[in-house]
Formats: structure tokens, C-alpha cells, sequence
């Protein structure tokens, strides 16, 4: 819900099913990545272990689905970097234009759609879904608000998509 009956700042509204923060993964899927993940947790499926079973299943190596966002975690420092970078830019985006200094992740889905693969350069993008009027909870006074984070291959193929439900507040005083 935007709009005028909101409250919303303009500048937020404008913000609203755009999408912002087009930007390059920093290095490509990599299949050290992926058996590091899966020896952590100590995820034996073959698909991620064997070059026959991933060929006869998928049509070659993937990647765990769970991993999506692996592949887009900026490096907090990079060579020539003058900033941090930051994951999830229109989250801390929102915080600033609605005034709200505290923020938590209430809910976040994912949607899967082509396989990633080693050697995949990601692309992603955020799209503010929506934003709430003003709701009080026990945090405090705030808003929730939706975003999506939409990741494609090289080719440009839809590999996955990230929903965050987001409430920012203000503590009571």
C-alpha cells in the first residue's frame, strides 16, 4: 500500500516497483563455495558431490538453491572500495527516508526458478514491493515494508527471487 493516505515521503513512494540497485556479482559461483557449504552442513547429496549424478539429474553441476544469495553477498572490503557495501541497500534506503533508526527481518522467502551453475555470473536488482501505514507493535511504532531481491545469470534468465518483510521503528519511550 502507497500513496498519499500512507504518509509516505515521496521520494519512497517513487521508489515503489522500481528497480533499483542494478548491480554485478563480485566474483563468479564457484564450486569450492559449494562443497565448503555442503561440508558445514554436512549435505552428502551426490548432486552436489558427483559429476555424474549432477549430469544425469540437471544436465551438469549446480548449485544448492539454499545458496542464492551466497553468490550476491557483497565483500565488506575490496581493493579501490572507498565504502562498505552493503547487502539489501533499499532496506537501510528506508530507514533513513522514514526516520526509523531501529529495523528487523520479520520474513523472508524464496522462489527458485533456473538452476545456478559454476561459472554463472549473478546480476540482481531490488524492488520495493510495498510499505505499511504506521502500525505500533511491541518494538514500537514503525512500518513494514516488502522487498524483492531478483537474481539473473549471465544470459539474463530468472535464477531465483528473495522476498524480505522488513519492520522499521521507533522504540517507545
Amino acid at each position: 500500500m502507497s500513496g498519499p493516505a500512507t504518509g509516505l515521503p515521496s521520494e519512497v513512494d517513487k521508489m515503489i516497483g522500481i528497480p533499483l540497485y542494478e548491480e554485478q556479482g563480485e566474483f563468479p559461483v564457484e564450486r569450492g563455495y559449494i562443497w565448503t557449504t555442503c561440508s558445514s552442513v554436512e549435505n552428502g547429496n551426490p548432486l552436489y558431490w558427483d559429476d555424474s549424478v549432477a549430469e544425469e539429474l540437471t544436465g551438469g553441476p549446480i548449485a544448492p538453491p539454499t545458496m542464492l544469495s551466497v553468490w550476491f553477498r557483497p565483500h565488506h572490503w575490496a581493493p579501490g572500495r572507498s565504502q562498505p557495501h552493503l547487502p539489501l541497500q533499499v532496506h537501510f534506503d528506508l530507514k533513513e527516508a522514514l526516520g526509523l533508526p531501529e529495523a528487523v527481518m520479520t520474513s523472508n522467502t524464496m522462489v527458485f526458478h533456473d538452476p545456478v551453475r559454476p561459472g554463472d555470473r549473478l546480476s540482481t536488482r531490488q524492488v520495493l514491493k510495498s510499505v505499511s501505514p504506521e502500525k505500533t507493535t511491541k518494538l514500537g511504532t514503525g512500518r513494514f515494508w516488502v522487498i524483492d531481491v531478483e537474481y539473473r545469470n549471465q544470459s539474463g534468465n530468472l535464477v531465483g527471487v528473495e522476498s524480505y518483510t522488513g519492520f522499521g521503528y521507533r522504540r517507545a519511550p
